[in-house]
């Protein structure tokens, strides 16, 4: 199980801040080869498939780790 606060330089931050820094480092990549293979030509809304796409990456990052 991971500890619910991690001390970076002294300093507490929340666990799940980290994993939401990984998730946007994640969705990043995810979102580049989206773009670069064309699926944003599929999808109606794409802010919208955005934003879910970055809320299903950090959903599944803290149901793994937690």
């Amino acid at each position: 199980m991971m500890p619910r606060e991690i001390s970076i330089f002294g300093v507490l931050a929340p666990s799940l801040l980290l994993i939401f820094l990984l998730s946007v480092l994640i969705h990043v990549g995810v979102d580049w080869l989206c773009g670069h293979f064309g699926v944003y030509r599929y999808v109606w809304h794409r802010s919208l498939f955005r934003l879910c796409l970055l809320v299903c990456i950090f959903g599944a990052l803290a149901l793994l780790i937690y």
